[in-house]
């Protein structure tokens, strides 16, 4: 299964404390030399724009109030646009809290409970669990649901990647797991709850953001619509084993999963009033999230944070609650780049050393492979992806690498790769699922048969490896 576009939302805890004189962890609230930052920073930063690996803005606030503000790089490669502090960049699933602050409103109304179940609300699921999924269960991501991203969802018109398009490809899709019983991140859920926000309130899932967040907090640079006449837009670059090319072909209309643009300053405003304010949510009403559960529980020298991801884009909010520090960093480049500056940031503030500056894992994978072949690539796997973005499975590599190589015309190098896969991960279902296809894409049906069976001899439900089991069993 291809795994083109994804956006993450990470809710992570950056170990650090800054060491005292004896070496020890102190585990005390830093004082932070605010003096001092500009130029640690210019110069750390400048380690990743010296590779070409960052593009974008970064922000550090103190008790809300910026401290650095800093523009980086191109906004618009082709036409030589620089980044200023007024470009919009895409935040991917950072907008998932948008949907947050509007679910609990809308509870707080009494227009919603958290009990409330989807088939309340949306008919259609087939689903034989489908009658346990709560709201609750959707905003937590324990509704069974997982992704949507897959072949059917990338043949959708452009016209249909939208929250009602989306939700009728959802109600016959199989759950992972009983609703309530496990906890998977779930694009799909926060899909449901705009359909839901939608259903309640008989506006589109754009105007109740508008209503409810934007114009309340006057944030004049945040756009949920319309991404056309966005001005100031940057456009996202992914370097690849072929160069550096854009993300346009991703692009869509924004929804409840994710999308919004933003500059970096309104989201510095959004997420201070999210975690500190009342204007969007009493405390009373952000007892539901268990972020703010998480929030309440970090320790001095640590930070908790919000991310966001897709192709040839990376934005994240990382917040030091004891310190007062806030971090805000927008790439129009590809993940993990901004999440790695923001936890360099994290680092330098608390004394600590940053990891050094490195290609991505994807590109030294391949550069290893096209330079030793593909046992050297299997012997040193390890090595080359000891950076790797823990957040993230392993496996992704070696397929997202086979699918660049398969879109590229390369097919030979991709069974290649595909097939490592397989031998360095048995177990994952999506690997034999992904070899399967490119056997089937090579004419080999015996051998791309016993992928696909083999994938759902792992997993049962994986959708696209049914479908060609079927058609090859003819």
């Amino acid at each position: 299964m291809k795994h083109i576009m994804f956006f993450i939302f990470i809710v992570v805890f950056l170990n650090a404390a800054c060491l005292g004189q004896n070496g020890k962890s102190m585990g005390s609230i830093i004082k932070v030399d605010t003096s001092k930052i500009s130029s640690k920073m210019d110069s750390y930063i400048k380690g990743y724009t010296d590779l070409d690996l960052f593009s974008g803005v970064v922000i550090i606030a103190y008790d809300g109030k910026p401290i650095y503000h800093k523009p980086f790089g191109l906004a618009d490669r082709e036409r030589n646009i620089r980044v200023t502090p007024n470009t919009k960049f895409l935040i991917g699933s950072m907008n998932k809290t948008f949907t947050q602050v509007v679910i609990l409103q809308l509870v707080s109304e009494g227009r919603l409970k958290l009990s409330d179940k989807l088939v309340d609300h949306i008919a259609g699921f087939q689903q034989p669990d489908a009658m346990k999924i709560t709201v609750e269960h959707l905003l937590n991501h324990r509704s069974g649901f997982g992704d949507y991203f897959g072949p059917e969802y990338f043949n959708l018109p452009y016209d249909k990647k939208n929250i009602q398009g989306i939700m009728e490809l959802l109600k016959d899709r199989t759950l992972d797991f009983t609703p309530g019983a496990g906890e998977q991140y779930s694009n799909a859920g926060y899909i449901l709850l705009g359909a839901i926000i939608e259903k309640v309130t008989g506006q589109s899932y754009s105007k109740n953001v508008n209503d409810r967040i934007i114009r309340k907090l006057n944030l004049k640079d945040i756009y949920t619509e319309h991404i056309d006449a966005i001005p100031d837009k940057s456009i996202g670059y992914l370097k690849t084993i072929n160069g550096v090319e854009d993300n346009l072909e991703f692009i869509t209309e924004p929804r409840s999963d994710g999308g919004f643009w933003a500059t970096a300053s309104n989201i510095l405003i959004f997420y201070r009033n999210f975690f500190y304010g009342n204007t969007l949510l009493s405390e009373k009403m952000k007892e539901p999230l268990e972020f703010f559960k998480r929030l309440n529980q970090v320790p001095p020298g640590k930070a908790i944070g919000m991310a966001g991801g897709m192709n040839g884009i990376n934005t994240i909010y990382s917040e030091m609650p004891n310190e007062k520090i806030s971090i805000v960093v927008m790439a129009n480049m590809d993940e993990p780049v901004a999440e790695k500056i923001a936890s360099g940031i994290k680092q330098l503030i608390t004394c600590q050393t940053p990891d050094p500056v490195a290609i991505p894992v994807k590109l030294a994978v391949y550069n290893e492979y096209k330079s030793n072949g593909i046992q050297s690539l299997k012997d040193n796997f390890e090595s080359l992806t000891s950076n790797f973005n823990h957040q993230e499975p392993k496996d992704a590599i070696l397929n997202m690498l086979g699918y660049d190589l398969l879109l590229s015309g390369h097919l030979k190098e991709a069974l290649e790769l595909f097939k490592l896969n397989t031998e360095l991960f048995p177990n994952i279902a999506n690997c034999w699922d992904s070899y399967g296809e490119a056997l089937l894409k090579g004419g080999n049906e015996k051998a791309a048969l016993a992928a696909y069976e083999k994938a759902l001899s792992i997993n049962p439900n994986i959708r696209t490896s049914q479908k060609a089991v079927k058609m090859l069993s003819k």
